[in-house]
């Protein structure tokens, strides 16, 4: 047994992003399940209190009663086997959005991500928008280098374009020449995508569309439509 993935492109904790949330929090078993904010993202600026108890009003306000914002802001944090136990017993842990490479760095080899991927294989749902989205994907576009870096690996193959409506598209053709045969997953803000098909297809909820980069064409899929990955 598995869980689901959300991704999503930006701009989250309102509008039509309410689409894609709902759906995750539906997976989860509902309105009860245990849900975890991951604000480290959010860390470098200071921001990962404003932004995560943004989160967690978001979420309540969707109808989530047990939504908790976890103290993981760094390598020591995502370390500590406290935030560890939390992570395993929930079932929708949610990554905020933010410094990319600080959030990958934050979890790669950690206790928390460990602890992610055993409640992923035992149901839960893990996802994250824009930043958070990128690092659970193999590959993850680092802006700062402006290079690909090796992401979480939750979703194999595939490197995610947040924002695409606004400033991800920019990123398409240098990274598609950087990661041959690795699919793009353009997402754009207000937009997310899950792993709900019956067999595994990805269905787009929100406001905007998803672009598929693959084998040098591009692919749009507007919501309520599905793609393979």
């Amino acid at each position: 047994m598995k869980g689901h993935l959300l991704l999503e492109g930006g701009a989250e904790f309102g509008g039509r992003m309410a689409m894609a949330d709902r759906r995750a929090i539906e997976l989860a078993g509902g309105m009860d399940a245990q849900l975890c904010i991951i604000p480290a993202a959010a860390a470098p600026d200071h921001n990962d209190q404003r932004a995560g108890q943004n989160g967690v009003r978001w979420f309540k306000w969707l109808g989530a009663r047990q939504v908790t914002l976890l103290p993981v802001v760094d390598a020591v944090s995502a370390n500590d086997r406290s935030n560890a136990d939390v992570l395993r017993g929930a079932r929708f842990i949610y990554l905020l959005g933010g410094f990319t490479h600080y959030l990958g760095q934050c979890l790669a080899g950690s206790l928390c991500l460990q602890a992610m991927a055993e409640a992923y294989a035992a149901g839960a749902v893990v996802g994250g928008s824009s930043a958070g989205a990128m690092v659970l994907c193999e590959h993850y576009y680092n802006p700062e280098s402006r290079r690909p870096v090796k992401g979480l690996n939750f979703v194999p193959n595939v490197c995610v374009i947040p924002h695409h409506d606004t400033f991800g598209q920019r990123w398409a053709p240098d990274l598609a020449k950087s990661l041959p045969g690795v699919t793009l997953v353009g997402i754009d803000e207000q937009t997310g995508t899950v792993d709900d098909g019956p067999r595994g297809e990805w269905n787009v909820y929100g406001k905007g569309v998803v672009t598929l980069y693959q084998d040098g064409k591009s692919s749009v899929y507007h919501p309520g439509e599905a793609f393979s990955l």
